[in-house]
């Protein structure tokens, strides 16, 4: 399903710990990392396409985590056309994506990657909560900071970006 602009609608989960670092799971038989994410089905609420990705991906129930926000509109990325599939070549643009962040209230031994017979991740971690922006695939760098930056606002404690890239001893690129 996509949109007349050629987004596939989305959600993306950034889930937190007590200490607010972000989950992050290691794709299945490759060497790439990435937020749990997921595509809106038919007729289906970007909430209610949350917990079903939660579940499919993480093996979390609603129970096991609590809602802190979510973006307050869709955010997008274009897929480089030698990512695309052959068929959908020339209709398909990329991924519009609400972003919803989640604290997790239950305990890590809930996390479950093989709650279906299709597993998206075979390992995961704690990470910074920055640190995605510079570890993900590059067509996804600005959605996870843009997804970052507009969350951190129901959160405490969570440095700037700008802070964490000097103690990290980067340069701000804003």
């Amino acid at each position: 399903m996509l949109d007349r602009d050629g987004y596939r609608p989305n959600v993306g989960i950034i889930l937190v710990n007590n200490r607010n670092e972000v989950f992050w799971g290691k794709r299945v038989r490759e060497h790439s990392w990435q937020f749990p994410q997921g595509g809106i089905k038919p007729g289906e609420s970007p909430e209610a396409a949350m917990y079903r990705e939660l579940l499919e991906e993480v093996g979390l129930l609603p129970q096991h985590v609590k809602i802190l926000g979510r973006t307050r509109d869709w955010l997008r990325y274009d897929v480089p056309s030698n990512w695309v599939r052959r068929e959908w070549r020339g209709s398909y643009r990329g991924q519009k994506q609400i972003w919803f962040l989640l604290r997790l209230v239950g305990r890590e031994s809930d996390v479950c990657l093989r709650a279906t017979n299709h597993p998206e991740f075979d390992g995961w971690r704690w990470n910074d909560y920055w640190a995605p922006v510079d570890a993900v695939i590059e067509f996804k760098k600005d959605v996870y900071e843009r997804a970052l930056s507009e969350l951190t606002r129901f959160l405490k404690g969570v440095e700037s970006h700008s802070d964490y890239l000097k103690r990290m001893g980067g340069s701000d690129a804003s």
